[in-house]
């Protein structure tokens, strides 16, 4: 059996738009929704957290870093075959400050430490597919938290992170071209918009014939 594992923040856990704390069911996800495409050949692990970044500490939500929690995380599920990583939204938010070109280089830290043979199945390095998340859009939430700055550096992320890919030796994966975000707030996926990228992320793991 192949393990992925799918490493997030708000839309891999399933944030429904506009409903603070509420969560689609398993197969709504597009993890979940992954599973049931790939088969019982494939173990898909969800680990989506509302408010990840990829490596910034938030000094008002508290457990947030994806870089502070990684470690842990791989070795618990390890041995792992794919990991998917889809991060860099909440790294937009205002309080952190940060460019487009930031978000990349704190995604490719992290890249970087999942491409540890310790982490893979029989002494290999996991795969690694970057997604890049789709760009935001103006609505309440959104500009409340990213401003609108934020919403514009969100369109940037994905020629960023297919450049991290390149370095890397990563496969990347634009949701952008396949999911767009919910009018209701801006940043969250609607249940087709989950489906889509599922269907996605199935195409590409077929491509790559793991």
């Amino acid at each position: 059996m192949k393990t992925v594992l799918c490493f997030g923040d708000s839309n891999t856990h399933g944030q429904i738009p506009g409903k603070d704390g509420g969560r689609y069911e398993k197969e709504i996800r597009w993890p979940g929704v992954l599973k049931s495409m790939l088969g019982d050949s494939f173990d898909v692990i969800e680990e989506g957290l509302g408010g990840r970044t990829t490596v910034f500490e938030d000094p008002i939500e508290e457990d947030k870093s994806g870089k502070a929690y990684l470690q842990q995380c791989l070795h618990s599920h390890k041995p792992i075959d794919l990991i998917i990583v889809m991060l860099g939204t909440n790294d937009l938010k205002i309080r952190f400050g940060l460019t487009a070109y930031d978000v990349s280089l704190g995604l490719e830290t992290l890249v970087k430490k999942m491409q540890d043979e310790a982490f893979g199945a029989d002494g290999r390095t996991p795969q690694i597919l970057i997604i890049a998340p789709a760009p935001m859009r103006e609505a309440p939430l959104s500009v409340a938290l990213m401003g609108k700055e934020g919403v514009e550096k969100s369109r940037l992320l994905a020629g960023y992170y297919k450049q991290v890919a390149q370095t890397l030796g990563a496969w990347f994966l634009d949701a952008g071209q396949f999911v767009e975000v919910s009018e209701i707030d801006g940043i969250h996926y609607t249940p087709e918009a989950h489906y889509n990228l599922a269907r996605a992320i199935e195409e590409k793991i077929d491509e790559m014939q793991l």
